[in-house]
């Protein structure tokens, strides 16, 4: 059994068992966190959401949190005497998904 579930912007397919980095949420580690915006859960029994699939929810236990990679952003105008370098490191937090409750 998989599901589809909207977290941080972003969709996402995760399975029971499975570890997904995902923008940062609020909690420490080893708490449980719940996702209710359930989109999609597929398996035997398929459930289709519009937006949401109703009652359908998914559990993790957040492992850790922590900072991607580093990415540099530089933005330049030609003849405009304009530069400016910047870097930018992308908060996330590493969730187990303990179930699928559909």
């Amino acid at each position: 059994m998989y599901a589809i579930i909207e977290t941080g912007g972003k969709q996402i397919k995760v399975e029971a068992g499975q570890e997904v980095y995902i923008e940062k949420v609020l909690g420490e580690a080893e708490e449980t966190v719940t996702f209710d915006k359930v989109l999609f859960v597929g398996g035997e029994n398929v459930k289709v959401g519009a937006p949401f699939v109703e009652g359908a929810s998914v559990t993790g236990k957040i492992v850790k949190h922590g900072r991607g990679k580093k990415i540099t952003v530089f933005k330049y105008k030609p003849k405009k005497n304009y530069h400016k370098k910047q870097g930018h490191r992308q908060p996330y937090t590493k969730v187990v998904i303990e179930g699928i409750n559909a």
